[in-house]
C-alpha cells in the first residue's frame, strides 16, 4: 500500500532507511508504537525538536518522551545514579515493554527535552519497528502522538498522512502494536503513575 513514495513504504528496510535519513536532516517522522504511531525527531537537534513542537503546538515546558532500543541507548539522558537498585531493577522488570518511566535526567540534556523539570521521561520499546528504527539511527528519538492539536492519535500510515503529511520528512508505514491505550508514565523515584 503506497500513499506517497516520497513518504510511504512497504518495504520496511526501505521505510527505515528513509526515516533515519529524515532524521538526520533536522526532520520529524511518523512511525507506529504500541498504541498509536508516534512523531519522532532526533533530540540532540534543537531545530528539529522546536519543528516538532510546531506541529504539535506543545509548549517546550511540558517536556518530552524519549523512546529507544535499549537501555545503553539513554545512558547519556538519564541519571541512574540517583535512583536505587531496587528502583533500577523494577525498570529493568518493565522494559522492553509498553512502559514510561520518568527519570533524573543528566545536567547536559538541553530543556527543549526536559522542560521545566529536571527529569526526563524515557521509554526501551519492545515494538520491532521502533527497536529497528532506534538502532539504525543510532540512538533514541523523541516519541508524542502523531495527530495535530485536538485531533485523535493517529494509528494508521493513512491516518499520519491524512493530517499530517504537509509537516513530515518521513511515515514508516507498518502496524501499531496491540495496546489499546498509550503506554503507562510512571515516576521512577516515587512510583507516582501519571498515566
Amino acid at each position: 500500500m503506497t500513499i506517497n513514495n516520497r513518504y510511504i513504504t512497504v518495504n520496511n528496510s526501505t521505510a527505515i532507511r528513509n526515516a533515519v535519513t529524515a532524521l538526520q536532516h533536522q526532520q520529524v517522522i511518523a512511525y507506529p508504537t504500541e498504541a498509536v504511531f508516534g512523531l519522532g525527531c532526533d533530540p540532540m537537534n534543537e531545530q528539529a525538536v522546536q519543528r516538532l513542537l510546531t506541529i504539535k503546538q506543545r509548549p517546550v515546558e511540558k517536556g518530552l518522551i524519549l523512546i529507544a532500543a535499549n537501555l545503553a541507548q539513554l545512558n547519556d539522558y538519564v541519571d541512574l545514579t540517583l535512583l536505587s537498585t531496587a528502583q533500577i531493577n523494577k525498570i529493568n522488570q518493565t522494559w522492553p515493554g509498553p512502559a514510561t518511566w520518568v527519570m533524573p535526567a543528566k545536567a547536559q540534556v538541553p530543556k527543549w527535552l526536559t522542560g521545566q523539570f529536571d527529569s526526563i521521561a524515557v521509554r526501551v520499546s519492545a515494538h520491532p519497528t521502533v527497536q529497528t528504527l532506534c538502532l539504525a539511527f543510532g540512538g533514541p528519538i523523541t516519541s508524542t502522538s502523531a495527530n495535530l492539536t485536538g485531533l485523535t492519535p493517529c494509528v494508521t500510515a493513512e491516518e499520519v498522512a491524512a493530517q499530517l503529511e504537509s509537516h513530515l520528512g518521513a511515515i514508516v508505514d507498518e502496524p501499531v502494536g496491540e495496546l489499546s491505550q498509550p503506554t503507562t508514565i510512571t515516576d521512577a523515584l516515587t512510583g507516582k503513575v501519571y498515566r
